[in-house]
């Protein structure tokens, strides 16, 4: 009988030292601490082997490429007013307009009411892409 006590004495003293196990994530993303979040972030990057190449552009190749993104810029504006039926300036658009820029011939055709087509025109390899905008009038 003492045997028996002194062995469930035992058992109650050792299931009382145990405690429930509770994962607690380290990525913040994961609800982990936010304080994580640089050390990880600088872990993963002395990791990364890949770099972006860097591409040096002298400052008329700059001026040209900001150029061409602002007239591409305003022709995109300017099809979207005409596909929403909104006042549109015609300066842009002299009946059937064409546009090179780098390796591609763009050209926008607006012969129907219900849709403007834009043809963009690969100079490199003469594969055509056809972009239909329905009209929203």
């Amino acid at each position: 009988m003492k045997y028996i006590i002194t062995l469930i004495i035992i058992f109650n003293l050792q299931t009382s030292w145990a405690t429930e196990l509770v994962y607690t994530p380290i990525n913040p993303s994961f609800g982990g601490s936010p304080l994580n979040g640089n050390m990880l972030l600088s872990k993963a990057q002395s990791q990364n082997k890949h770099k972006a190449p860097i591409i040096e552009q002298n400052y008329a190749d700059k001026f040209q490429d900001s150029l061409e993104r602002t007239y591409l810029n305003r022709m995109v504006r300017e099809i979207t007013d005409m596909a929403f039926g909104e006042e549109v300036d015609d300066s842009i658009f002299n009946g059937d307009s064409s546009f090179i820029t780098g390796d591609y011939e763009i050209q926008i055709i607006t012969s129907t009411t219900d849709t403007i087509t834009v043809r963009i025109t690969s100079i490199l390899d003469g594969t055509v892409t056809v972009i239909e905008v329905p009209r929203f009038e």
